[in-house]
Protein backbone atom coordinates (compact mmCIF):
# COMPACT_ATOMS: atom_id res chain seq x y z
CA UNK A 1 0.00 0.00 0.00
CA UNK A 2 1.32 3.51 -0.42
CA UNK A 3 2.62 5.62 2.05
CA UNK A 4 0.29 8.21 3.09
CA UNK A 5 1.10 11.52 1.89
CA UNK A 6 2.37 13.15 5.64
CA UNK A 7 4.11 9.84 6.95
CA UNK A 8 7.33 11.72 6.91
CA UNK A 9 6.17 14.09 9.04
CA UNK A 10 6.36 14.45 12.93
CA UNK A 11 4.03 16.13 14.96
CA UNK A 12 3.80 17.10 18.49
CA UNK A 13 0.49 17.47 19.93
CA UNK A 14 -0.81 19.71 22.73
CA UNK A 15 -4.15 20.27 22.30
CA UNK A 16 -7.74 19.27 24.33
CA UNK A 17 -11.39 20.24 23.61
CA UNK A 18 -12.26 20.16 20.40
CA UNK A 19 -10.13 22.78 17.89
CA UNK A 20 -6.91 21.79 17.82
CA UNK A 21 -7.54 17.92 18.26
CA UNK A 22 -9.46 18.57 14.73
CA UNK A 23 -6.48 20.19 13.37
CA UNK A 24 -3.95 17.50 14.24
CA UNK A 25 -6.57 14.36 13.29
CA UNK A 26 -6.26 15.91 9.66
CA UNK A 27 -2.79 15.39 10.11
CA UNK A 28 -2.93 12.19 11.91
CA UNK A 29 -5.36 10.57 9.27
CA UNK A 30 -3.10 11.46 6.46
CA UNK A 31 -0.17 9.18 7.91
CA UNK A 32 1.61 11.92 10.19
CA UNK A 33 3.47 10.47 12.90
CA UNK A 34 1.80 12.10 16.40
CA UNK A 35 2.73 12.30 19.87
CA UNK A 36 0.09 13.57 22.32
CA UNK A 37 1.30 14.95 25.13
CA UNK A 38 -1.40 15.10 28.26
CA UNK A 39 -1.33 15.67 31.77
CA UNK A 40 0.38 13.02 34.45
CA UNK A 41 -3.10 11.38 35.63
CA UNK A 42 -4.42 12.51 39.06
CA UNK A 43 -5.00 9.56 41.27
CA UNK A 44 -8.77 7.90 40.23
CA UNK A 45 -9.03 9.83 37.21
CA UNK A 46 -11.37 8.04 34.51
CA UNK A 47 -11.43 11.32 32.57
CA UNK A 48 -9.51 13.28 29.51
CA UNK A 49 -9.06 16.86 29.52
CA UNK A 50 -11.93 17.92 28.02
CA UNK A 51 -14.26 16.42 30.75
CA UNK A 52 -15.41 13.14 28.67
CA UNK A 53 -14.61 9.24 29.40
CA UNK A 54 -11.21 8.47 27.08
CA UNK A 55 -13.08 5.17 26.13
CA UNK A 56 -16.13 7.59 24.81
CA UNK A 57 -17.59 7.83 21.49
CA UNK A 58 -15.99 11.42 21.38
CA UNK A 59 -12.51 10.72 22.41
CA UNK A 60 -11.97 7.81 20.02
CA UNK A 61 -13.26 10.18 17.08
CA UNK A 62 -11.01 12.74 17.95
CA UNK A 63 -7.48 11.07 18.63
CA UNK A 64 -7.03 8.07 16.64
CA UNK A 65 -3.90 7.05 14.65
CA UNK A 66 -1.71 8.51 17.63
CA UNK A 67 0.88 7.98 19.91
CA UNK A 68 0.20 9.08 23.69
CA UNK A 69 2.84 10.28 26.91
CA UNK A 70 2.20 11.88 29.67
CA UNK A 71 4.51 15.21 30.41
CA UNK A 72 4.46 17.41 33.24
CA UNK A 73 5.17 21.01 31.72
CA UNK A 74 5.27 22.92 34.49
CA UNK A 75 8.25 20.85 35.84
CA UNK A 76 11.50 21.32 34.43
CA UNK A 77 12.60 17.73 34.10
CA UNK A 78 8.95 17.82 31.76
CA UNK A 79 9.62 20.59 30.09
CA UNK A 80 13.27 19.46 29.04
CA UNK A 81 12.11 16.37 27.72
CA UNK A 82 9.77 18.34 25.67
CA UNK A 83 12.41 20.65 24.50
CA UNK A 84 14.30 17.38 23.30
CA UNK A 85 11.18 15.92 21.48
CA UNK A 86 10.37 19.08 19.68
CA UNK A 87 14.24 19.55 18.66
CA UNK A 88 13.35 16.49 16.53
CA UNK A 89 9.62 17.24 15.26
CA UNK A 90 8.02 19.29 12.31
CA UNK A 91 4.79 20.28 13.49
CA UNK A 92 3.89 21.21 16.88
CA UNK A 93 -0.23 22.09 17.82
CA UNK A 94 -1.66 23.78 20.43
CA UNK A 95 -5.07 25.69 21.49
CA UNK A 96 -4.29 27.06 24.86
CA UNK A 97 -5.44 30.24 25.87
CA UNK A 98 -3.12 32.55 24.16
CA UNK A 99 -1.23 33.73 27.57
CA UNK A 100 -0.60 30.32 28.95
CA UNK A 101 2.10 28.89 26.16
CA UNK A 102 4.17 31.44 27.05
CA UNK A 103 3.76 30.75 30.85
CA UNK A 104 4.92 26.90 30.36
CA UNK A 105 7.34 28.40 28.11
CA UNK A 106 6.55 26.13 25.15
CA UNK A 107 5.34 29.59 22.78
CA UNK A 108 7.09 29.45 19.16
CA UNK A 109 9.80 31.89 20.18
CA UNK A 110 10.68 29.10 22.33
CA UNK A 111 10.62 26.48 20.57
CA UNK A 112 12.15 27.97 17.47
CA UNK A 113 15.90 28.52 19.38
CA UNK A 114 15.73 25.01 19.29
CA UNK A 115 14.47 23.85 16.10
CA UNK A 116 14.31 26.61 13.43
CA UNK A 117 12.52 24.83 11.21
CA UNK A 118 9.14 24.11 13.67
CA UNK A 119 6.02 24.58 12.26
CA UNK A 120 3.81 26.12 15.23
CA UNK A 121 0.35 26.02 15.12
CA UNK A 122 -2.24 27.52 17.40
CA UNK A 123 -5.87 28.01 18.25
CA UNK A 124 -7.27 30.49 20.69
CA UNK A 125 -10.88 31.70 21.26
CA UNK A 126 -10.22 35.17 19.84
CA UNK A 127 -6.88 35.21 18.19
CA UNK A 128 -3.45 35.73 19.50
CA UNK A 129 -3.30 39.35 20.05
CA UNK A 130 -5.74 42.09 20.94
CA UNK A 131 -8.22 42.91 23.51
CA UNK A 132 -10.00 39.77 24.04
CA UNK A 133 -6.82 37.79 23.35
CA UNK A 134 -6.72 36.20 26.90
CA UNK A 135 -10.65 35.41 27.17
CA UNK A 136 -11.96 32.18 27.33
CA UNK A 137 -13.35 31.29 24.18
CA UNK A 138 -15.64 28.03 23.48
CA UNK A 139 -17.76 27.24 20.24
CA UNK A 140 -21.31 28.48 21.47
CA UNK A 141 -19.72 32.19 22.85
CA UNK A 142 -17.92 32.25 18.95
CA UNK A 143 -20.79 31.14 17.65
CA UNK A 144 -22.96 33.86 19.18
CA UNK A 145 -20.38 36.97 18.83
CA UNK A 146 -19.66 35.64 15.62
CA UNK A 147 -22.82 36.34 14.28
CA UNK A 148 -23.97 32.88 13.65
CA UNK A 149 -26.85 32.75 16.13
CA UNK A 150 -28.29 35.75 14.68
CA UNK A 151 -29.58 33.83 11.79
CA UNK A 152 -30.22 31.04 12.25
CA UNK A 153 -33.27 29.31 13.18
CA UNK A 154 -37.01 30.46 12.90
CA UNK A 155 -37.99 34.35 12.32
CA UNK A 156 -39.22 35.46 16.12
CA UNK A 157 -37.91 32.77 17.69
CA UNK A 158 -34.75 34.03 18.92
CA UNK A 159 -31.31 33.07 18.61
CA UNK A 160 -30.28 29.49 17.76
CA UNK A 161 -26.60 27.42 17.87
CA UNK A 162 -26.24 25.51 15.39
CA UNK A 163 -26.73 21.81 16.00
CA UNK A 164 -22.73 20.94 15.48
CA UNK A 165 -19.70 22.71 17.16
CA UNK A 166 -19.34 24.73 14.02
CA UNK A 167 -16.35 27.11 14.71
CA UNK A 168 -14.31 24.55 16.74
CA UNK A 169 -14.10 22.08 13.44
CA UNK A 170 -14.08 24.94 11.00
CA UNK A 171 -11.08 26.43 13.09
CA UNK A 172 -9.22 23.16 13.56
CA UNK A 173 -9.60 22.18 9.84
CA UNK A 174 -8.65 25.40 8.90
CA UNK A 175 -5.49 25.61 11.38
CA UNK A 176 -4.63 22.35 9.45
CA UNK A 177 -4.62 23.71 5.94
CA UNK A 178 -2.79 26.55 7.22
CA UNK A 179 -0.17 23.56 8.96
CA UNK A 180 0.20 21.86 5.63
CA UNK A 181 0.88 25.61 3.64
CA UNK A 182 3.38 26.00 6.52
CA UNK A 183 5.29 22.90 5.50
CA UNK A 184 4.68 22.95 1.64
CA UNK A 185 6.69 26.67 2.37
CA UNK A 186 9.45 25.31 4.33
CA UNK A 187 10.16 22.86 1.26
CA UNK A 188 11.20 25.86 -0.25
CA UNK A 189 12.51 28.28 2.27
CA UNK A 190 14.10 25.96 4.61
CA UNK A 191 12.64 28.17 7.66
CA UNK A 192 9.43 27.46 9.70
CA UNK A 193 7.05 29.39 10.95
CA UNK A 194 4.17 30.43 13.33
CA UNK A 195 0.85 29.64 12.24
CA UNK A 196 -2.43 30.51 13.77
CA UNK A 197 -6.06 31.17 13.16
CA UNK A 198 -9.13 31.44 15.98
CA UNK A 199 -12.93 30.21 17.01
CA UNK A 200 -13.98 33.76 16.06
CA UNK A 201 -12.25 34.39 12.80
CA UNK A 202 -13.04 30.66 11.72
CA UNK A 203 -17.05 31.74 12.19
CA UNK A 204 -16.78 34.76 10.49
CA UNK A 205 -15.15 33.17 7.47
CA UNK A 206 -17.72 30.89 7.66
CA UNK A 207 -20.63 33.67 7.39
CA UNK A 208 -19.18 33.80 3.77
CA UNK A 209 -22.06 35.25 1.43
CA UNK A 210 -23.89 36.62 4.84
CA UNK A 211 -20.53 38.79 5.80
CA UNK A 212 -19.83 40.01 2.49
CA UNK A 213 -23.83 40.86 2.36
CA UNK A 214 -23.26 43.47 4.84
CA UNK A 215 -19.32 44.46 3.82
CA UNK A 216 -21.05 45.07 0.11
CA UNK A 217 -24.15 46.08 0.85
CA UNK A 218 -24.94 47.00 4.40
CA UNK A 219 -27.58 44.75 4.66
CA UNK A 220 -27.52 42.76 7.90
CA UNK A 221 -29.29 39.52 7.46
CA UNK A 222 -32.06 37.83 9.63
CA UNK A 223 -33.15 34.61 11.18
CA UNK A 224 -34.74 33.13 7.66
CA UNK A 225 -35.61 29.12 9.51
CA UNK A 226 -35.47 26.76 7.03
CA UNK A 227 -35.96 28.89 3.83
CA UNK A 228 -32.65 29.57 2.11
CA UNK A 229 -32.32 33.33 2.67
CA UNK A 230 -31.79 34.53 -1.07
CA UNK A 231 -32.83 31.30 -3.14
CA UNK A 232 -36.39 31.06 -3.36
CA UNK A 233 -37.96 28.36 -3.15
CA UNK A 234 -35.40 26.28 -1.54
CA UNK A 235 -36.49 24.79 2.08
CA UNK A 236 -37.96 22.05 3.95
CA UNK A 237 -41.39 21.17 2.72
CA UNK A 238 -44.13 18.28 3.97
CA UNK A 239 -45.14 15.28 2.24
CA UNK A 240 -47.78 12.48 3.06
CA UNK A 241 -45.63 10.63 5.04
CA UNK A 242 -42.71 13.79 6.59
CA UNK A 243 -40.81 16.30 5.23
CA UNK A 244 -38.13 16.72 1.93
CA UNK A 245 -35.94 19.40 1.12
CA UNK A 246 -36.08 21.25 -2.15
CA UNK A 247 -34.08 23.73 -4.19
CA UNK A 248 -35.89 25.12 -6.84
CA UNK A 249 -34.28 28.77 -7.62
CA UNK A 250 -33.32 30.40 -10.80
CA UNK A 251 -35.36 30.19 -13.64
CA UNK A 252 -34.19 27.01 -15.30
CA UNK A 253 -34.44 25.10 -12.26
CA UNK A 254 -37.93 26.74 -11.27
CA UNK A 255 -39.65 25.56 -14.57
CA UNK A 256 -38.24 22.16 -13.86
CA UNK A 257 -39.58 21.71 -10.58
CA UNK A 258 -43.01 23.26 -11.61
CA UNK A 259 -43.19 20.22 -14.41
CA UNK A 260 -42.12 17.70 -11.97
CA UNK A 261 -44.75 18.95 -9.69
CA UNK A 262 -47.34 19.13 -12.73
CA UNK A 263 -48.27 22.09 -11.56
CA UNK A 264 -48.39 24.55 -14.81
CA UNK A 265 -50.75 27.13 -12.50
CA UNK A 266 -47.60 27.48 -10.32
CA UNK A 267 -45.54 28.27 -13.24
CA UNK A 268 -48.49 30.57 -14.74
CA UNK A 269 -49.11 32.53 -11.78
CA UNK A 270 -48.04 36.40 -11.76
CA UNK A 271 -47.04 36.46 -8.49
CA UNK A 272 -43.87 33.63 -9.58
CA UNK A 273 -43.31 35.38 -12.81
CA UNK A 274 -39.25 36.31 -11.59
CA UNK A 275 -36.87 35.68 -9.51
CA UNK A 276 -37.67 39.03 -7.40
CA UNK A 277 -41.25 38.45 -7.54
CA UNK A 278 -40.67 34.89 -5.80
CA UNK A 279 -38.98 36.14 -3.25
CA UNK A 280 -41.41 39.14 -2.77
CA UNK A 281 -43.96 36.45 -2.07
CA UNK A 282 -42.27 33.72 -0.67
CA UNK A 283 -44.49 32.73 2.30
CA UNK A 284 -47.47 32.55 -0.42
CA UNK A 285 -45.59 30.77 -3.07
CA UNK A 286 -44.07 28.02 0.04
CA UNK A 287 -47.58 27.63 1.08
CA UNK A 288 -49.07 26.70 -2.61
CA UNK A 289 -45.72 24.08 -3.06
CA UNK A 290 -46.69 22.63 0.15
CA UNK A 291 -50.59 21.77 -0.72
CA UNK A 292 -48.86 20.04 -3.84
CA UNK A 293 -46.20 18.17 -2.59
CA UNK A 294 -48.25 16.93 0.71
CA UNK A 295 -50.48 15.04 -1.62
CA UNK A 296 -47.43 12.25 -2.33
CA UNK A 297 -44.52 10.71 -0.28
CA UNK A 298 -41.55 11.58 0.27
CA UNK A 299 -40.19 8.88 -1.30
CA UNK A 300 -41.83 9.94 -4.72
CA UNK A 301 -41.19 13.77 -4.37
CA UNK A 302 -37.32 12.67 -4.36
CA UNK A 303 -37.95 10.45 -7.24
CA UNK A 304 -39.83 12.12 -9.38
CA UNK A 305 -38.02 16.03 -8.91
CA UNK A 306 -34.72 14.79 -8.85
CA UNK A 307 -35.44 12.71 -12.04
CA UNK A 308 -36.38 16.47 -13.56
CA UNK A 309 -33.10 17.64 -12.38
CA UNK A 310 -33.74 19.48 -9.12
CA UNK A 311 -31.92 18.94 -6.42
CA UNK A 312 -33.96 17.36 -3.81
CA UNK A 313 -33.39 14.80 -0.39
CA UNK A 314 -34.63 13.76 2.78
CA UNK A 315 -34.30 14.82 5.97
CA UNK A 316 -32.38 12.37 7.83
CA UNK A 317 -32.11 11.36 11.67
CA UNK A 318 -28.09 10.53 11.76
CA UNK A 319 -28.67 6.70 11.48
CA UNK A 320 -30.96 7.06 8.82
CA UNK A 321 -27.68 9.05 6.96
CA UNK A 322 -25.43 5.88 7.83
CA UNK A 323 -28.09 3.45 6.55
CA UNK A 324 -28.15 5.89 3.08
CA UNK A 325 -26.83 3.96 -0.18
CA UNK A 326 -24.13 6.32 -1.09
CA UNK A 327 -23.13 6.98 2.22
CA UNK A 328 -22.48 3.47 2.49
CA UNK A 329 -20.95 3.07 -0.93
CA UNK A 330 -19.02 6.17 0.34
CA UNK A 331 -17.37 4.36 3.37
CA UNK A 332 -17.12 6.96 5.50
CA UNK A 333 -17.79 5.03 8.64
CA UNK A 334 -14.61 3.52 9.43
CA UNK A 335 -13.79 0.40 11.07
CA UNK A 336 -10.97 0.65 13.87
CA UNK A 337 -10.16 -2.57 15.74
CA UNK A 338 -9.72 -1.53 19.93
CA UNK A 339 -7.90 -3.72 22.01
CA UNK A 340 -10.63 -2.95 24.92
CA UNK A 341 -13.34 -1.71 22.94
CA UNK A 342 -13.47 -4.41 20.32
CA UNK A 343 -14.38 -3.54 17.04
CA UNK A 344 -15.53 0.19 16.70
CA UNK A 345 -16.57 2.40 13.98
CA UNK A 346 -15.26 6.23 13.70
CA UNK A 347 -16.12 8.88 11.23
CA UNK A 348 -13.98 8.73 8.92
CA UNK A 349 -11.90 11.58 5.95
CA UNK A 350 -14.16 13.16 3.64
CA UNK A 351 -11.16 13.83 1.27
CA UNK A 352 -10.00 11.16 -1.08
CA UNK A 353 -6.87 10.64 -2.75
CA UNK A 354 -6.66 8.19 -5.41
CA UNK A 355 -2.51 7.46 -5.00
CA UNK A 356 -2.78 7.55 -0.91
CA UNK A 357 -6.32 5.95 -0.16
CA UNK A 358 -7.43 5.86 3.83
CA UNK A 359 -6.62 3.00 5.14
CA UNK A 360 -9.70 0.59 5.58
CA UNK A 361 -8.95 0.18 9.36
CA UNK A 362 -7.50 3.40 11.51
CA UNK A 363 -5.35 2.94 14.44
CA UNK A 364 -7.38 3.28 17.87
CA UNK A 365 -6.76 6.47 20.35
CA UNK A 366 -3.95 5.23 22.38
CA UNK A 367 -4.55 5.13 26.70
CA UNK A 368 -3.08 7.55 28.61
CA UNK A 369 0.45 7.37 28.16
CA UNK A 370 0.84 4.27 26.53
CA UNK A 371 3.54 5.37 25.03
CA UNK A 372 5.80 6.60 27.62
CA UNK A 373 8.83 4.01 27.54
CA UNK A 374 8.75 3.70 23.71
CA UNK A 375 9.09 7.50 23.28
CA UNK A 376 11.59 7.93 25.81
CA UNK A 377 13.52 5.33 25.10
CA UNK A 378 13.80 7.04 21.57
CA UNK A 379 15.61 9.83 23.09
CA UNK A 380 18.43 7.72 25.24
CA UNK A 381 16.75 6.96 28.57
CA UNK A 382 16.77 4.14 30.36
CA UNK A 383 14.35 1.87 32.38
CA UNK A 384 15.90 3.20 35.42
CA UNK A 385 15.34 6.79 34.53
CA UNK A 386 11.74 6.38 32.79
CA UNK A 387 10.74 4.75 36.25
CA UNK A 388 12.11 7.86 38.37
CA UNK A 389 10.60 10.22 36.14
CA UNK A 390 7.25 8.46 36.62
CA UNK A 391 7.34 8.17 40.43
CA UNK A 392 8.53 11.91 40.44
CA UNK A 393 5.13 12.81 38.48
CA UNK A 394 7.22 14.39 35.57
CA UNK A 395 5.42 11.41 33.17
Amino acid sequence: MAKLPLSHIKVLDLTAHRAGPTAVRQLADWGAQVIKIEQPPEPGSTTDAMGGARHGFDFQNLHRNKQAITLNLKSKEGHAIFMKLAKKADVIVENYRSDVKYRLKVDYKSVKKVNPKIIYGSIAGFGQSGPDAARPGVDQIAQGMGGLMSITGEPGRGPMRVGIPIADLTSGLLLAQAIILALYNRERTKKGQWVHTSLIEAQIFMLDFQASRWLMKGEVAKQAGNDHPTSIPTGVFPTSDGHINIAASGNNLWKRFCGALAAPQLLDHPEHATPQLRSQNRKALNERISELTKTKTSDHWIAAINKAGVPCGPINTIDKTFAEPQVQHLGIARGIKHPMLGEIKVVGQPINLSASPQPKKLKPTPELGQHNKAVLKGLGMSPKKIKELRAGGVI
